[in-house]
């Protein structure tokens, strides 16, 4: 008689990759099961986003206090916010001061980067490697890889060349840049390039920005949180968060009922005026309700800002230069400022549109365009993210029979309600392609614990396996499409749309993010969960 050979047991009961915000609270909520886990991160330390974006000027533009953890009411007790939009070491305080709290370090591996994470059908696991080729198994794999963390460097000729300090600002070095006497090149203004072009202005010799184009920016009016205030904002955390349940995308604004037309020119006017005035992103998601879908509405609030902008820089001809022509106010990511505009009033900017003279080249010695050749001796790129899928694009996924996420998804993500792929066994995502993005921690508290109960079902229910439908991803994919119906930030080239002219293939137009409310998105969520999960293969 022939003894039955068991299979082994994977090495974990979960796996998370990556230790920011999603990361380190998915491990803790997990452990909160008795569930074995491992995360594997790729940095030396937690913080995701807030650990390498340490550029200068780096900070929330959602406001501090609705962007914490909402889940402990003793980490809110003891957490002081110093600012209303906490600045980036603050905040990487912060996220280690929750690591120590809830002792998550001792299942965190440091310096992991994954390359690649392959379904296995036989033992229903995934097997994950690391690029030092070491692997590791788990019965689930859950991504926290965040949608804004795979920077992407521009195609320009010669960017190995340059013979100075060079960095992207989602790269920045761990120790202090000095500016000071230094002729610095900054490439994008997007919102990581305005907040660095700020910081950098007040020192260096020479400032060269390069725009390819213009953003829409808004006054962040951020200021000093004093222990007084502290202790009111403490006070305040039940009705704060609840606000943030409440509003379109879990911001503390959200749109106002009446429509531009509703009210007479003076009344628009002082409206646009104090909104211009206030903390935040009100001028962007708490403004008219219609500004982001009637063109004519658009044109109005972009006719405002555009007023403003003019009235901040001397010089009409690099005004122009700064007001976008090919988008309207809001139909792209709206970055928020401190005296950005007045940075172009200083004898030491200098602002460079690349699509009147295009960069052709970067030089051993600086940046030649079509017009001259610029020496420098730092070039800071700020040219973003593969936004939404990137950071999976660059992880070797592989489901069901060897199929490639990457190839899957080569003419657009498709998900189930943003947490699920169909041929991706046991496969969750965190803040994946679709799902309600806004106030960004928002969003990870609520997909972290639709995650963990789903887990716990399984447990309870003795099922190993979990699988979305074709029929769910293909409904879900209906629900994403019709959110984004009579949208003006859809006939708009960003990465709202998917478009990356800094990577190959992504440079026509795709659904890449869900644009309903987050209300509507939770409660899409629940009925799925009520339901025991019927609308997906559980086994």
């Amino acid at each position: 008689m022939v003894a039955q050979q068991r299979t082994p047991a994977p090495d974990f009961d979960a796996i998370v990759i990556g230790a920011g915000m999603s990361g380190l609270f998915q491990l803790h909520r997990l452990r909160g099961l008795g569930m074995k886990v491992r995360v594997f991160e790729a940095g030396t330390g937690v913080g995701g986003t807030w650990y390498w974006n340490r550029y200068p000027g780096a900070r929330f533009d959602s406001e501090s206090y609705s962007y914490g953890y909402s889940f402990s009411k003793e980490l809110l007790e003891e957490w002081d916010w110093t600012e209303h939009f906490s600045p980036q070491p603050e905040t990487l305080r912060y996220l280690n001061h929750v690591a120590d709290k809830f002792d998550l370090r001792r299942d965190i591996q440091l310096r992991s980067r994954v390359a690649a994470a392959h379904w296995h059908e036989e033992t229903r696991s995934w097997l994950v490697t690391l690029e030092d080729g070491s692997s590791a198994t788990a019965r689930f794999l859950i991504t926290a890889i965040g949608p804004l963390s795979a920077p992407t460097m521009p195609r320009v000729e010669g960017v190995e060349s340059f013979k100075g300090q060079s960095c992207h600002t989602a790269r920045w070095p761990h120790e202090p840049v000095n500016f000071e006497g230094k002729r610095i090149a900054v490439i994008g203004t997007g919102a990581t390039g305005v907040q660095t072009i700020q910081e950098v202005a007040k020192t260096a010799k020479s400032l060269t920005v390069f725009q390819r184009t213009p953003n829409w920016c808004a006054p962040l009016h951020n200021g000093k949180i004093d222990k007084a205030e502290m202790s009111a904002i403490r006070e305040s955390y039940p009705d704060i968060f609840r606000r943030c349940q409440e509003t379109f995308a879990c911001f503390l604004h959200t749109a106002d009922p009446r429509a531009t037309f509703d009210v007479t020119a003076e009344e628009r006017e002082a409206f646009f005026e104090k909104l211009y005035g206030e903390r935040g992103f009100g001028i962007w998601v708490g403004n008219f309700n219609d500004i982001l879908t009637d063109p004519k509405a658009n044109a109005l609030i972009s006719d405002f800002v555009a007023r403003k902008i003019r009235s901040r820089v001397k010089d009409p001809a690099v005004a122009e230069k700064l007001i976008p022509k090919n988008h309207g106010f809001g139909t792209r990511r709206v970055p928020l400022e401190t005296r950005y505009y007045e940075v172009y009033n200083q004898p030491n900017v200098e602002l460079i549109d690349i699509t009147e003279t295009p960069i052709q080249r970067i030089t051993p010695t600086g940046i030649a365009t079509s017009a001259r050749e610029f020496e420098f001796d730092m070039i800071v790129y700020a040219t973003g993210f593969d936004a939404l899928t990137g950071a999976f694009d660059r992880i070797d996924f592989r489901g069901v029979g060897g199929r490639r996420l990457k190839e899957k998804w080569a003419e657009g993500a498709e998900t189930f309600v943003g947490m699920s792929v169909e041929g991706f066994p046991n496969l969750l995502l965190l803040l994946g392609p679709h799902t309600a993005l806004g106030n960004i921690p928002r969003s990870i508290e609520y997909n972290v614990e639709w995650v963990t109960d789903l887990l716990r079902f399984m447990r309870e229910h003795g099922l190993t396996r979990i699988d979305a439908t074709p029929e769910g991803v293909e409904a879900w994919m209906k629900t994403v499409l019709d959110a984004s119906v009579g949208l003006l930030s859809n006939e708009v080239n960003s990465w709202f749309t998917g478009i990356n002219t800094n990577v190959e293939g992504k440079q026509t137009r795709r659904i890449a993010r869900y644009s309903g409310s987050a209300p509507a998105y939770r409660a899409r969520c629940d009925e799925v969960a009520a339901a025991n999960y019927r609308e997906m293969v559980l086994s």
